[in-house]
């Protein structure tokens, strides 16, 4: 089965005028927009000219895209490919933006795509692979809107204000999320413009965030893939519509999306998760609505701290030598202080608990996700 990479070499012959958007083509532009275009891209100026892939590829200097994230080398033949194909190199990029803050935990950043028919498609990066990334993906797990998902508002109305044609929009982990909460989130002027909204592996939504949002309006046009070991995508994830997509990867390593296996320009379908899966997936999520504010903050915080001195420089790292990890985190949980632990023991008694419950009442049909 083929990956992004190989679509793109297979199909970069082809126009999007001769083969319209597809759920590939997103994950592509998701992927693409990884890589870091600031010296490239111009920023969000109503008035500046954008530039194609094919040009900043000609550029001497072109390997600076590829700085400080993980998959390098998948990234630098994806963007090659992109680059000399057709299909993708011909596409204009515009109103890049790149707003790291540490104070406020905030990471944010988008691109926007002009498409042939002068629609565009606007996409949202996700966190890293970093510890710090996973963290920032926990974190949507508060009630309230994180900064990011505001900026994510902004920046969508403010391109829509920009464009005469209509938009997709989409992003892959973080930016799948942050992709449909600006899309519930924007005024109804941008949101009658919206054409589909792609959620690949994105956590969902509190259910008063979803409330909040105008999230009803636009489920119809809402496309989310998950796969079949997903743990990212399924944090608060309501069990609503969406596709199970097959991977290469083991376990955590499923979120790559260079591991998501492609048949012609879509994605390969998997039968269904495994019950116990799916029961773990529902307590989780049962047990992280349970926890108050407070309560879910002092959770998140320390299991940073503790999951950091695990020397897992990534989260794909800690799912392959988890047992190592696991020694690392054990022995430095020791040091936490006894208040601190006995409430992190406590949340995580509350988790178990939810578990053995589920698991006793066996009603696992309650927890089937609806296929589309």
């Amino acid at each position: 089965m083929d990956n992004i990479i190989d679509y793109v070499k297979k199909y970069g012959n082809e126009t999007f005028s001769e083969k319209p958007l597809n759920e590939v083509d997103s994950l592509v532009l998701c992927q693409l927009v990884y890589l870091h275009y600031e010296k490239f891209v111009p920023g969000v100026e109503k008035r500046n000219v954008p530039v194609s892939i094919q040009s900043i590829y000609k550029n001497p200097e072109r390997d600076r895209i590829l700085d400080d994230y993980w998959y390098r080398e998948n990234n630098k033949e994806l963007f090659a490919a992109a680059a000399e194909s057709v299909r993708f190199g011909s596409l204009k990029m515009n109103y890049y933006v790149n707003i790291i803050n540490e104070d406020q935990e905030t990471q944010f950043s988008a691109m926007t795509y002009v498409l042939e028919d002068k629609n565009v498609y606007i996409a949202y990066r996700g966190t890293d692979a970093t510890i710090v990334g996973w963290k920032e993906d926990l974190n949507l797990a508060f009630s309230k809107p994180l900064h990011s998902q505001q900026l994510a508002v902004e920046y969508m109305e403010r391109v829509a204000g920009y464009v005469a044609g209509d938009f997709y929009t989409g992003g892959h982990s973080k930016g799948g999320n942050l992709a449909v909460y600006a899309a519930m989130n924007c005024n109804r002027q941008t949101r009658e413009k919206m054409i589909k909204v792609f959620n690949n592996d994105g956590p969902g939504f509190r259910p008063e965030i979803r409330e909040q949002g105008n999230y009803r309006e636009i489920a119809d046009r809402v496309a989310k893939f998950i796969p079949r070991s997903s743990l990212v995508g399924m944090i608060l994830e309501d069990h609503g519509d969406y596709e199970i997509v097959e991977s290469r990867g083991i376990g955590l390593l499923q979120h790559n999306a260079y591991s998501w296996k492609i048949d012609g320009c879509s994605f390969v379908r998997a039968k269904n998760m495994t019950a116990s899966k799916i029961m773990r997936d529902a307590s989780l999520n049962e047990w992280i609505l349970s926890l108050t504010e407070e309560e879910t903050h002092a959770f998140v915080d320390t299991l940073y701290e503790v999951v950091s001195a695990s020397e897992a420089s990534n989260v794909f790292e800690f799912g392959a030598e988890w047992k190592k990890c696991l020694q690392n985190i054990i022995a430095a949980a020791k040091g936490v202080d006894g208040a601190t632990r006995k409430g992190i023991q406590k949340t995580a008694h509350a988790f178990f608990d939810i578990l053995l419950e589920n698991m006793k009442s066996g009603n696992i049909a309650d927890f089937l996700p609806r296929r589309k």
